[in-house]
């Protein structure tokens, strides 16, 4: 039991699921739930218990039990007591301060990674406001490397995703044409198939990859589906870069999901087994979300940024090139409008970031939700601040296969003008020989770039 007294009245909370709930920002997927605050007062008793909380409390009670779920069981079992050590005797609320002061460097929180845990970074997370988020989420800088490097300072990678409602090859090529143009794809390009079936995957990929040799792009391609269809592709002898898979903060979560850590270790073997990298052999890409978990009825009682941390635990056990939040894709019963989705986006972010991933985010939001394009565009400028690793870049911004509005190739193109970012150094450096950009890396007129024509000599449109 956890208690609190504010302004006359006690609180209690009966475990530290309890206290990390109610902790929480508001949001719609936690009343859903029935465990968000009952009132803004005992949201902030909940954070003075939050605060002088030990962080090794996280250690001896954790939030789904350990005997029954193999994601605690991979964070505990995997716990590096040796990194946790120089901040083992601070509270959540002294690791706030810790975070935000100039120790907090990128080499010492590149040093910390492996002793923090997902629940650690949520719980100090919750006691932080929007502009703490940005400020530390700014510093560490995991990086990751496939034929392009991921997440370096000044830099902000895209990844091109030309989705068809049919998955017509001429429609995919055309949106790829529209995104190097601009000067995205330097992530990934990837495709969210239409459907499951491996003939059309195959297609796409062989499709993807014909197109990155003959332009030389140095870059990665990958097709969406799932991990049981990348092995199946792998061992159809299909150019494979990246093995796919969304995945969630619990063991039933990941089962609705048709997977387990076993199936994932099979498939980063069998990927790596590739050997298809030039820089590094990050051969994951992983997908997140918060509510992932409320919506397959997996929760635990625990809240849904909590359960979003945890994810990333999974993902760092495969070491991923590529790791994003789709922030609003799962839609307003979840997080309701755009203030939810920009806190949800800037929580991600910073909980990926402190635990050593690449972290990119999808900002994004479904048609029925109360958020619009001005809110995506509020949200891709305060990423870009902190630092995102990558963003989507969607033809227009609507993905007429996915049926949600993202950010466009000139969404991507305003953050890196704005913030003073530059694509990957291997893509702009292939950009500059295409004749697609000068030699600061700026975009030249594709009406009047050399580069025009050999784009459109490979794409065979």
């Amino acid at each position: 039991m956890y208690v609190a007294t504010l302004a006359g009245t006690r609180y209690a909370f009966a475990d530290l699921r309890a206290v990390m709930a109610a902790a929480t920002p508001l949001r719609s997927g936690d009343v859903l739930a029935g465990l968000a605050a009952a009132s803004q007062v005992e949201r902030v008793a909940a954070r003075y218990v939050l605060a002088d909380l030990p962080l090794k409390a996280f250690l001896e009670e954790p939030v789904v039990p350990y005997e029954t779920d193999e994601v605690t069981r991979l964070i505990v079992d995997g716990h590096n007591a040796a990194a946790f050590a120089p901040i083992a005797s601070l509270t959540v609320g002294g690791l706030r301060e810790w975070l935000l002061g100039d120790d907090a460097d990128t080499p010492s929180l590149a040093a910390l990674a492996p002793g923090l845990t997902p629940e650690m970074v949520a719980a100090v997370c919750k006691l932080m406001r929007n502009q703490d988020l940005i400020a530390v989420g700014r510093k560490p800088r995991p990086i990751s490397a496939f034929r392009s490097t991921i997440g370096l300072e000044r830099r902000l990678a895209v990844r091109l995703q030309p989705n068809h409602p049919t998955d017509d090859p001429r429609g995919v090529l055309a949106s790829i044409l529209d995104g190097l143009l601009l000067g995205c794809g330097d992530a990934v390009i990837g495709i969210n198939p239409a459907t499951d079936n491996l003939e059309t995957a195959r297609r796409l990929l062989d499709l993807m990859d014909g197109l990155r040799t003959r332009l030389e792009i140095p870059t990665q391609t990958c097709v969406l589906t799932h991990v049981t269809n990348s092995l199946e592709l792998i061992g159809a002898g299909a150019p494979v870069d990246l093995a796919f898979q969304s995945i969630a903060g619990t063991q039933d979560a990941n089962r609705s999901f048709g997977i387990d850590l076993a199936l994932l270790a099979e498939a980063h073997a069998a990927t790596l087994g590739q050997k298809r990298w030039v820089l590094a052999p990050h051969v994951m890409y992983f997908e997140t979300g918060q509510g992932s978990a409320l919506s397959a009825g997996a929760h635990h009682g625990v809240d849904q940024q909590t359960l979003e941390a945890r994810a990333y635990a999974v993902a760092r056990r495969f070491d991923p090139l590529l790791v994003n939040t789709v922030v609003g894709f799962i839609g307003p019963e979840y997080l309701y409008d755009g203030k939810q989705i920009r806190r949800a986006a800037l929580e991600d972010h910073f909980c990926g970031k402190l635990l050593g991933l690449p972290m990119g985010v999808d900002v994004c939001h479904t048609n029925h939700a109360e958020a619009d394009q001005d809110d995506m565009d509020d949200i891709l400028t305060l990423l870009g601040v902190a630092g995102v690793a990558f963003v989507m870049g969607v033809p227009g911004a609507d993905d007429v296969m996915l049926n949600y509005q993202s950010t466009s190739f000139h969404d991507a193109l305003y953050a890196r003008q704005t913030l003073n970012l530059r694509p990957a150094p291997e893509f702009e450096a292939w950009l500059r020989r295409m004749g697609l950009a000068d030699d600061q890396g700026r975009l030249l007129d594709p009406a009047r770039s050399g580069g025009v024509p050999r784009l459109l000599a490979a794409l065979d449109l």
